[in-house]
C-alpha cells in the first residue's frame, strides 16, 4: 500500500492562505439580517411552540390512527364472531350427515335384501315367460295338427 498516499504534504489546505480569508469573511459578516434582530430567547422560544405544535399534529395524528385502529378491531371482532356462527352451523351439519350416514349403514343390508329378491323375481318371471310362450308354441302346433286334421276330414267325400 505504498503507492496510495492519501494526503499529500504539499495538498494541505489548512496551510493554505486563502483559507483564512475565507474565514475572516464569515466571520466579519453580520448576522442579524438573517436572524431579524429577534432575541436569542424569543428564537428559542419559537424553536419550542415550533416543536409544541409538530407534536400536536403527530398527537391528533396518533389519535386518528388509534381510532381506526379501533374500528379495525370492532369489524374483526364483527368477523370472528361471524365465523364461530358458520363453525357451529358446520359442526351442526357435520353431525346431521354423521346421523344419516349411520341410518343408510343400518338400511344398508335391508336394501341389499330388497335388490337380491327383486333380481331374482325378474329370473323367476322370465323362465315362467318362457315356459308360457313355450306352451303357447306347443299349443299352436296342435292347433295346426287339428286344423289340418278337420281339413281332411271336410276334404273327403263320403
Amino acid at each position: 500500500m505504498a503507492g496510495f498516499n492519501v494526503m499529500p504534504a504539499e495538498l494541505n489546505y489548512l496551510k493554505e492562505p486563502w483559507k483564512t480569508q475565507i474565514i475572516k469573511l464569515v466571520n466579519d459578516r453580520n448576522t442579524d439580517a438573517l436572524n431579524r434582530k429577534r432575541p436569542f430567547e424569543e428564537r428559542v422560544f419559537a424553536r419550542f411552540d415550533a416543536l409544541d405544535s409538530a407534536m400536536r399534529d403527530m398527537d391528533s395524528r396518533l389519535h386518528n390512527v388509534d381510532s381506526r385502529l379501533d374500528n379495525v378491531d370492532t369489524r374483526l371482532h364483527g368477523i370472528d364472531s361471524r365465523l364461530q356462527g358458520l363453525e357451529v352451523r358446520a359442526d351442526d351439519t357435520n353431525s346431521r350427515l354423521q346421523v344419516l350416514e349411520i341410518r343408510g349403514y343400518d338400511t344398508k343390508p335391508i336394501w341389499e335384501q330388497a335388490l337380491k329378491e327383486i333380481v331374482d323375481t325378474r329370473r323367476e318371471l322370465s323362465r315362467r315367460l318362457d315356459r308360457i310362450e313355450a306352451v303357447v308354441l306347443e299349443t299352436r302346433a296342435e292347433l295346426r295338427e287339428v286344423e289340418d286334421r278337420v281339413d281332411k276330414i271336410e276334404g273327403k267325400p263320403t
